[in-house]
């Protein structure tokens, strides 16, 4: 129990540390639901908890049958705010329905999510400012505090390394990098490969491939359908993941594709959305969004914080197990 009490206050400080720098920016806390239809979804529909009344999954509406979910983002629900309130973030459970027991995934962990009025270049500063943020401030911490959180000298010293601005390659250089065929997905071996050869500084991977263009071949690394095609280069998006040490993957982030034409047409020819079809949704699954989209839509961009790899990071562990107080994956609901 002392482990875990000391993981709830490092938990609590690092959530603490990221929300009171989007205060300072002026970002404003909103709370969407948690049960939604398919938009709540990522690019992964297979990972979709469908939700039910005593297996009757038309519960939500008999005379007009559709299905819903357990939500994977809060994305959507945040953009529909962005021209309204300019900043916006929200904090809560992410469900994915992740089979088995590894280091890396869970079923269900904290996602704080950000989405604001601004392009690709602002929102690698709000996420490396969000994560840098957290590290200073355990870095004030007294000895008394870290040690109540279980947090080691050696990685007190690690940490004081860290410095701003992190570096960024692309895609394609990364690709390069570790002598892997383009359009593989990076492996989480891969991405500690890549942040050793950046000193074990927190590493921006930018501009993925255009998952809407016809690379004649098949692209394993997937994106989400409203990523901004790059205006210099349609074949890449303005996205980016941040490569955490230890933890890996930390961050997905993009500028959004704001026109609700050009959206309809992505999402109508992803490959996520053909998975929906399999599993009978429809494009009406997204009609609310693309209403608010054509009331008022503004360039913006957003990403996605998962705690779990930030604490993975703090702590130097690479199993996420360890780092949260309650980790529940298939094997381990309680």
């Amino acid at each position: 129990m002392k482990n875990k009490i000391a993981t709830a206050k490092l938990e609590r400080q690092i959530i603490k540390s990221m929300k009171s720098f989007l205060e300072k920016e002026d970002f404003f806390e909103i709370f969407p639901p948690k049960i939604v239809r398919a938009s709540g979804a990522c690019e992964n529909i297979d990972t979709l908890f469908e939700v039910g009344v005593e297996g009757n999954l038309h519960w939500f509406n008999p005379k007009n049958p559709h299905r819903v979910y357990l939500s994977q983002t809060a994305q959507l629900y945040l953009e529909a705010f962005t021209p309204y309130l300019e900043k916006i973030y929200s904090i809560g459970p992410s469900f994915r329905a992740e089979a088995g027991d590894d280091n890396r995934h869970l079923t269900e962990f904290t996602l704080l999510e950000i989405e604001f009025s601004g392009k690709f270049k602002k929102l690698l500063k709000y996420i490396e400012g969000t994560i840098y943020s957290a590290v200073k401030d355990i870095l004030l911490l007294s000895e008394k505090e870290r040690k109540a959180m279980n947090i080691e000298k050696k990685d007190i010293e690690r940490l004081k390394k860290i410095s701003i601005p992190f570096p960024a390659i692309t895609y394609n250089e990364a690709v390069e990098i570790l002598d892997i065929p383009f359009g593989d997905d990076i492996s989480p071996e891969d991405e500690q490969k890549l942040t050793q050869e950046f000193d074990n500084q927190p590493l921006f991977i930018t501009h993925f491939p255009n998952p809407l263009v016809d690379f004649g071949k098949e692209i394993e690394v997937e994106k989400f359908f409203n990523m901004m095609p790059d205006p210099e280069d349609k074949k890449k998006i303005l996205s980016c993941d941040l490569i955490l040490p230890f933890g890996g993957e930390a961050v997905g982030a993009a500028q959004r594709v704001h026109d609700p034409k050009e959206l309809k047409w992505r999402l109508n020819n992803s490959k996520m959305f053909k998975r929906l079809q399999e599993k009978g949704g429809k494009l009406s699954d997204f009609n609310w969004y693309f209403q608010k989209m054509e009331e008022k839509s503004i360039p913006h961009s957003g990403c996605g914080f998962g705690v779990g790899r930030i604490l993975e990071f703090i702590k130097g562990k690479d199993d996420i197990r360890k780092v949260i107080t309650f980790p529940l994956n298939q094997a381990s609901i309680i």
